[in-house]
């Protein structure tokens, strides 16, 4: 994959509508830890980075809308070191964490929030490595 300084890396890119791109980006890498990697226009669209992934935070035009109260159509999976740590920050920075933090028979502790743009993030800490088939899962052969 050739590399382009003025798009971010990897081959999934979520893109993200927030009201307010600027106070969208400046809670994510306060609360989360995101990184700002470039800037688009006065409210339009910045890109974001976490470790090997990229975000793209977009302002609500032409076809785009932000998310609407009550429903759920995405989540973001966001990999971290201490789910508890950050679901508290998180917590106390605006969001609303919709499940606590939580041990998984598959090895992970998750909680899921909120954003105070509407947007459900899920954080993910992994504990231990475990074969899907110890919880019910399938391997697919190759």
């Amino acid at each position: 994959m050739t590399a382009n300084r003025s798009a971010p890396a990897g081959p999934v890119i979520p893109v993200l509508t927030y009201p307010d791109v600027r106070q969208a980006v400046d809670w994510l890498v306060d609360v989360l830890g995101f990184v700002e990697r470039v800037w688009i226009g006065p409210d339009h669209r910045a890109q974001l980075s976490f470790g090997e992934g990229s975000l793209i935070v977009a302002d609500a035009t032409r076809e785009r809308v932000v998310p609407t109260s009550g429903e759920v159509t995405q989540s973001v999976m966001l990999r971290v070191d201490d789910v508890a740590v950050l679901c508290a920050r998180a917590r106390d920075r605006g969001a609303t964490v919709v499940a606590e933090p939580e041990d998984f028979e598959y090895g992970e502790r998750q909680c899921a929030l909120v954003d105070p743009g509407g947007h459900r993030w899920t954080l993910t800490q992994t504990l231990r490595d475990v074969e899907p088939e110890e919880w019910g899962g399938a391997t697919p052969a190759p």
